[in-house]
């Protein structure tokens, strides 16, 4: 008998041992291994389902939010009507019906006051002043502060940059034009056409084309020529104003039930958060360019006469919207402390782009 084994002996001991002893963790490891927990979420809009740049977003947003969580998360997306009306979103995400949902914040106007600051304010901020003045002004921690008494949390959700003043089925050549005129208008802009003479309408975007044929409306704004165009409001009234005042930005919004968002692992929530910022600013690049085409498509194609307004209609809703917004910020706390951190941001960013991005325009001309 061999007082020693062999060098191939002691390598093939050897490589059972570690084999077996690797078989043993492995079986051990996938023992402890659990399957990562999936969600799924409801997600309901205030507008018609996949309509172009405000319909869009959300899909965007739930197939981003589907592959970067490697499908642990899944949003269903719903159009207005689908399984709420388009205004009912808010109720329907503080109530947790839904998750999520996608709309305007001027909407809940009569609801929260201060909400409409966050939309769009007459005169004011165009869409890149206010993203910056939301993510480096502190803008969105006074939104979110604003919608947490009803288990929300908001966070910006797409632009469609500065808005046409809208169709109308007759000439505005004076502040007498206004008088009396049925117009679909919300947020703080419905309240200055209202002091102005007019006669505000709130209604969903689905609803109007049908309203300005009827007469139901004699005016209309909506967003601007892409959305417009899609709608074909070209076939019910005569004149388009370029002239944009109501909403110098439109920004959208995407509400989350914050109980539902807190059940979410954190990586979840940051897919969830990054998600959203990554179409607010998809959305805004999309409405540039097909803006810009969409009009030449509207003037070309469709005859479409494009209006401005007269500077003494413009001097007095600019007026109007200063004795509008002072009076709401004196009756409301919460809206004195949102205008009050607008303005400030507003005063310094509009004295910087005076100098820069105005300018700049005015030597390309």
């Amino acid at each position: 008998m061999k007082k020693y084994l062999s060098l191939a002996s002691i390598v093939c001991v050897s490589v059972v041992l570690l084999t077996a002893c690797g078989e043993k963790k492995s079986s051990s490891s996938s023992e402890t291994v659990k399957p990562q927990q999936t969600y799924k979420w409801k997600l309901v809009t205030s507008w018609p389902k996949n309509f172009p740049g405000l319909g869009v977003g959300p899909e965007k947003f739930a197939k981003q939010v589907e592959l970067m969580s490697a499908g642990r998360l899944k949003i269903q997306v719903y159009g207005a009507g689908q399984l709420v009306p388009g205004f009912e979103v808010f109720d329907t995400v503080s109530n947790g019906t839904a998750e999520m949902g996608h709309s305007g914040a001027y909407y809940w106007k009569g609801k929260i006051p201060a909400a409409s600051f966050f939309a769009a304010v007459p005169f004011g901020m165009n869409a890149q002043e206010t993203n910056a003045w939301l993510h480096y002004g502190g803008g969105l921690e006074l939104w979110q502060n604003l919608y947490k008494p009803f288990g929300i949390i908001p966070v910006a959700g797409g632009n469609t940059g500065v808005q046409f003043a809208g169709w109308f089925n007759k000439e505005i050549n004076s502040l007498d034009d206004l008088q009396g005129l049925k117009m679909r208008i919300g947020g703080i802009g419905g309240e200055v056409m209202s002091r102005a003479g007019a006669i505000p309408v709130n209604m969903p975007g689905g609803e109007i084309f049908s309203s300005l044929q009827s007469g139901a409306l004699d005016a209309s704004e909506w967003v601007g020529p892409y959305n417009d165009l899609a709608f074909g409001f070209y076939k019910a009234a005569k004149y388009y104003y370029s002239s944009g005042w109501q909403e110098p930005t439109a920004t959208l919004e995407f509400l989350i039930n914050e109980q539902a968002f807190k059940a979410l692992p954190t990586d979840l929530q940051e897919i969830v958060t990054v998600a959203a910022r990554a179409v607010n600013d998809d959305m805004l690049s999309e409405y540039t360019a097909r803006n810009s085409a969409s009009l030449k498509t509207l003037v070309e194609k469709h005859n479409v006469q494009v209006r401005t307004f007269p500077p003494q209609v413009m001097e007095k809703l600019k007026a109007t919207t200063k004795e509008v917004i002072n009076e709401m910020a004196a009756n409301d706390e919460s809206v004195a402390q949102v205008w009050s951190s607008y303005k400030a941001f507003y005063d310094d960013i509009r004295a910087y782009h005076k100098i820069s991005v105005q300018a700049y325009l005015e030597n390309r001309q």
